[in-house]
């Protein structure tokens, strides 16, 4: 009988996350990493967009545990400095990313949803092209790492360092939750850190080329997402219900046991 998840896994529930969430919020982002690393081996990997943050993230993660998993989801509308830099973490780092995408192309999405889906309805085309492949990806998983910050939009506001992730049903780990973005860039420089080459551009937050514009000055660094709707987040880190959360533990604990 092959083991299921929470036989292979310490923290597999809301309730294992509750008995060590306090204590958490004291530990460093490198003990947050370790601690990850530690409990979940290879059914963890970091979730990174490669923006400043999650370049921190990579690095620190390079200096803790060298077989780190990095994945990425590649709405296949990304700028060509988010190509380039991936080129170059995989170079400087020497791993592999691990690539996402949507079970649509982008042909197949015009066919079926019509022209620009992003400057109609930019939730859909956010659930279609990074919502749903994160959720797929996830269930390969036991735990996530991001680079989320509270600071960034009041849905992340109370976001905890090690959280349970009712949406998608596994631990999410935010070792950077706390930190100010003076603090991400100051780690950037002192440690020679590789950036996207957007962010001298007046780019403090990049996504995919049809959301995302250069900020004007006095301007929200997250402005420049969606510009023209009521929207400040992509779906990834919006606090909901996971929907049929029984059968998702059965999948993943099939997948993990294979």
């Amino acid at each position: 009988m092959k083991p299921s998840i929470q036989d292979q896994l310490r923290i597999s529930s809301a309730a294992d996350v509750a008995t060590i969430q306090q204590a958490a919020e004291s530990w460093t982002p490198q003990r947050s990493l370790a601690w990850a690393f530690d409990t979940f081996g290879n059914h963890i990997a970091i979730s990174s967009a490669f923006g400043a943050e999650g370049m921190v993230l990579i690095d620190m993660a390079s200096r803790l545990h060298k077989d780190f998993r990095l994945f990425t989801i590649d709405t296949e509308f990304l700028f060509p400095e988010t190509y380039s830099l991936m080129d170059r973490i995989e170079e400087n780092y020497g791993i592999a990313i691990e690539k996402v995408f949507s079970l649509l192309s982008p042909e197949e999405q015009e066919r079926t949803h019509g022209t620009a889906l992003w400057g109609r309805d930019p939730d859909r085309c956010c659930n279609l092209r990074k919502v749903e492949p994160l959720r797929r990806k996830l269930g390969e998983l036991g735990g996530w790492i991001t680079s989320i910050r509270r600071d960034q939009t009041s849905v992340r506001s109370s976001a905890q360092r090690i959280e349970w992730d009712a949406k998608f049903g596994l631990v999410k780990v935010n070792p950077i939750v706390d930190w100010t973005s003076k603090q991400v860039w100051r780690y950037i420089h002192d440690h020679d850190v590789p950036y996207n080459e957007l962010h001298n551009q007046d780019y403090p937050s990049i996504g995919c080329t049809h959301c995302t514009r250069a900020v004007r000055p006095g301007e929200d660094p997250r402005a420049g997402r969606w510009s023209g709707f009521a929207k400040t987040e992509c779906g990834l880190h919006i606090i909901e219900p996971a929907p049929q959360a029984a059968e998702a533990y059965a999948s993943k604990a099939a997948k993990l046991g294979n």
